[in-house]
């Protein structure tokens, strides 16, 4: 049995490339579960780029990555993430 206080994580993750981010904020428009906002920090060219604020809420979707017209972002299940480990070692 699971204790309340548990932390729940999400199942999956976000990875950003915050130096070529242009702050278009489609990758936070479309994410169904609003687990990306935008940093509060500024990239080289002076762009907000997006984090994962909510890490329980994302699923590893990868909407964020297909709307992205930089390619400055993608999610990835976790999962996924650990098959590709698996494979590596």
């Amino acid at each position: 049995m699971a204790s309340d206080t548990t932390e729940k994580k999400g199942k999956g993750t976000v990875f950003v490339k915050p130096e070529i981010c242009k702050g278009c904020s489609f990758c936070i428009d479309f994410c169904p579960t609003g687990a990306i906002a935008f940093s509060n920090e500024f990239n080289q060219k002076g762009y907000h780029y997006p984090v994962l604020a909510q890490e329980e809420k994302c699923t590893g979707c990868d909407l964020c990555g297909l709307y992205c017209p930089d390619f400055a972002i993608f999610g990835i299940r976790h999962k996924d993430l650990e098959e590709k480990r698996l494979k590596r070692a």
